[in-house]
């Protein structure tokens, strides 16, 4: 019974980490189980949870990282997913001072480059956000 909790709370642990290093305790731990079942002594059961760990710490572990790797998109967030987007000035933007609408909130904005300037009502792309201030430019004819 003492393989079986571990087992459970590694599992609860792999839960919160998904990193699939707590998951390989829990099935050493589970392989562990079956063999104290079995009649195995627990030095043996010892030997046998370290190493059917390590071994699938090492051998399938690697394996199923690439693979969620591989097949998990990245999810662009914050204000790197602002980049790119177009938005409405709606206040003259300066080097001085501007506001735009982005994503149905009002951003502060300057422009990308210097010396340009935006007029109300004209559409532009976010070149990047620096902290709270979109830096702005004209959109690609």
């Amino acid at each position: 019974m003492w393989w079986l909790g571990a087992a459970l709370a590694l599992g609860a642990v792999e839960m919160m980490t998904l990193d699939f290093m707590f998951l390989m305790l829990a099935i050493g731990a589970l392989v562990a189980m079956v063999l104290a079942a079995l009649g195995l002594g627990f030095t043996g059961q010892v030997v046998t949870f370290a190493l059917a760990s390590l071994l699938l710490l090492f051998l399938v572990r690697p394996v199923l990282k690439r693979r969620l790797l591989e097949n998990t998109p990245l999810a662009v967030t914050n204000a790197a997913a602002l980049k790119g987007r177009d938005a409405l000035v709606t206040e003259p933007v300066t080097e001085l001072a501007g506001t735009v609408k982005l994503a149905g909130e009002t951003w502060t904005a300057r422009p990308q480059w210097d010396g340009e300037t935006f007029a109300i009502g004209e559409r532009v792309r976010i070149a990047r956000i620096e902290g709270a201030t979109a830096r702005i430019e004209r959109l690609a004819a």
